[in-house]
């Protein structure tokens, strides 16, 4: 048979829920205040405050959940204008990612020291120092890959 223990939670003798405790609450950006509260007042502050986090858990998960319902039917709706009204509503940004490919062709010159290194590998220097970026935050470069360098 299984033996199941539980563990008495002992008060400390000097625990005292009556006693008065000034503390600092800061709000945002803004000076901190000091207040003065029981502890018990306190501790029911600090239950509820993370009940509220759990619940905002919950909530942030099924404005997710919706938000995979919206982004998977918006473009097959005969309501769109309600999706997004609701998207609105939840604060949910009406977009989709986009995986893509390109082929960029480049062409440049290259300055190489006659008087330095003669064996100046032309197609490893471009190798390693030709890049691809963007100038649009919403383009991400995942990988980039040179290819066919050659000398005209």
């Amino acid at each position: 048979m299984e033996e199941t223990t539980t563990q008495a939670v002992t008060v400390p003798d000097t625990y005292n829920s009556n006693l008065l405790v000034t503390y600092k609450v800061i709000r945002g950006y803004s000076d901190a205040e000091y207040a003065t509260d029981k502890v018990a007042s306190i501790e029911w502050d600090l239950h509820n405050g993370r009940q509220s986090q759990k619940t905002v858990g919950v909530l942030n998960s099924k404005i997710d959940t919706v938000k995979d319902i919206i982004g998977e039917a918006y473009a097959d709706s005969d309501d769109q204008e309600t999706l997004r009204a609701i998207a609105e509503a939840l604060g949910i940004d009406l977009t989709r990612e986009v995986e893509w490919s390109a082929t960029i062709e480049v062409s440049g010159t290259i300055t190489l020291d006659l008087l330095a290194d003669s064996d100046t590998d032309v197609e490893q220097e471009i190798y390693d120092n030709l890049y691809v970026d963007s100038q649009n935050g919403q383009i991400e470069i995942v990988d980039t890959e040179v290819t066919n360098v050659r000398e005209n």
